[in-house]
């Protein structure tokens, strides 16, 4: 099983937009998917209308006492099942200290999982903290959503450092650029600082767009209800591009779609 973490130590990216849809994507492709919400405020359960899940506290699932197989909740899109997110989560870090090997607690916690999906998707909160350490040492790759700000530049120096300092070189780091506005200057200057000097960055950019911020009243995927927009088209390039850096070959020739009619404007 593949374990694929959406990841910022600023908030305000584009993370939980990227997740979805890239978790979406995922099993559009033919994979079992299945996303984590880490997150207390839960964004991305509420979009995949997973919240009517019965959830557990981080306080059960580090000690033990619930397992992450009892907590998936089917979504309305095909091989996408959902961990929703809990409000205990803002106290990960502390259940997490009181473990031996603290940060290996969330890799172990996900492995029943492997029997079931193909790929894992951790939908993280901001910050720097002994959950996203947990993350870290489980992900087989980082996406990165970033402003094309100088902050987020200075973000992204410093998550690669924190990640060379613990000796993970395995962990494949994929940052792209999210929100972009090329009418302004600074995204100009700093995108193209910024890919002349991190050959890693991927290729695709997510652009700022108003359709994107509909998803929270859509309640589903841009992917799987606007796939023929210019956004719905951006994040599959992502996704293609981020499956082929990790070798994940597609498994349907035809990606399943989610007619408009599955997912209606909704406003609550």
């Amino acid at each position: 099983m593949k374990i694929i973490a959406v990841t910022n130590i600023k908030g305000g990216v584009g993370k939980t937009t990227t997740a979805v849809n890239l978790a979406f994507l995922s099993a559009a492709a033919g994979f079992a998917t299945v996303l984590w919400d880490l997150d207390p405020q839960g964004a991305a359960t509420y979009i995949l209308r997973a919240e009517g899940g019965e959830g557990a506290s981080a306080k059960k699932l580090v000690a033990g006492k619930r397992e992450l197989p009892e907590l998936l909740v089917p979504t309305a899109h095909p091989r996408l099942d959902v961990i929703p997110a809990h409000f205990s989560y803002r106290n990960f870090d502390v259940h997490l200290s009181t473990k031996k090997r603290p940060t290996e607690r969330l890799l172990r916690m996900s492995g029943p999982l492997s029997e079931k999906y193909d790929v894992l998707f951790l939908d993280c909160p901001p910050g720097i903290s002994l959950l996203s350490e947990n993350v870290l040492r489980a992900a087989d790759a980082v996406i990165v959503p970033m402003l094309p700000t100088p902050l987020s530049v200075r973000m992204l120096s410093q998550l690669n450092e924190f990640i060379g300092s613990q000796g993970w070189t395995d962990i494949v780091v994929l940052p792209f650029f999210s929100m972009v506005d090329r009418r302004k200057g600074l995204h100009e200057a700093v995108i193209a600082s910024v890919r002349e000097q991190q050959p890693s960055m991927l290729v695709t950019e997510i652009k700022y767009a108003s359709e994107i911020e509909r998803m929270t009243l859509r309640r589903a995927p841009l992917p799987a209800y606007a796939p023929k927009s210019a956004e719905g088209q951006a994040y599959s390039a992502l996704w293609n591009e981020i499956a082929a850096r990790i070798g994940m070959t597609t498994r349907l020739s035809e990606p399943a779609r989610v007619d408009e009619s599955a997912a209606p404007l909704v406003i609550s």
